[in-house]
């Protein structure tokens, strides 16, 4: 069974020919106001998106894996697989931050899922925070804004040979790790 969605097959009513997605030359046009939170924030160790941190999901469902997001190209990093996720809002929880960026951008159902854990990279002056959740309802995920070309449930086995984003490629060991121990204490 595959358990891929991409872009062109959720947005099959748009006006784009057949198989390209209108998302990866440029980023979409903004409607409405910017959150104060999406902006960049430079240091010493970068320049990262958030201004009051990021944080993202990393569902994991012990049948098919984990979600992965291809990122649209005109993102930072685009063409890169990582996880749903995105700048926090001002006074934002990084919980909630990262399950209402999930819900955003690939439909995930915050009914269907209960955290296990978080990370945190913190460098002081900008924190990325990763929300590792257990699917405890199957769901499939849905392309509902331009920030995906695709959404695919990947075996843990299996992320290692996608392009990651740098900063998922760097955690990914880590949270493998993390998966695989909560697994195996389940059984």
């Amino acid at each position: 069974m595959d358990h891929s969605v991409t872009a062109t097959q959720a947005d099959a009513g748009s006006s784009s020919q057949p198989g390209q997605n209108p998302y990866l030359q440029h980023p979409p046009a903004r409607t409405g106001p910017r959150d104060p939170g999406d902006d960049w924030v430079e240091g010493d160790r970068g320049r990262f998106w958030g201004r009051f941190g990021a944080a993202g999901v990393l569902a994991y469902d012990p049948d098919r894996g984990v979600l992965l997001q291809h990122r649209a190209e005109w993102s930072h990093n685009g063409g890169t697989w990582g996880l749903p996720g995105g700048a926090l809002h001002q006074g934002e929880d990084a919980v909630t931050g990262a399950l209402r960026e999930a819900h955003e951008e690939a439909a995930v159902p915050g009914d269907s899922v209960s955290v296990l854990f978080t990370s945190v990279l913190d460098f002081g002056y900008w924190s990325y925070t990763t929300v590792v959740l257990l699917v405890t309802a199957p769901f499939e995920p849905v392309i509902s804004d331009p920030e995906s070309i695709e959404l695919l449930w990947v075996p843990l086995t299996d992320v290692d040979a996608r392009e990651l984003h740098p900063g998922f490629a760097a955690a990914w060991p880590g949270l493998r790790t993390r998966l695989l121990s909560l697994a195996e204490a389940s059984r």
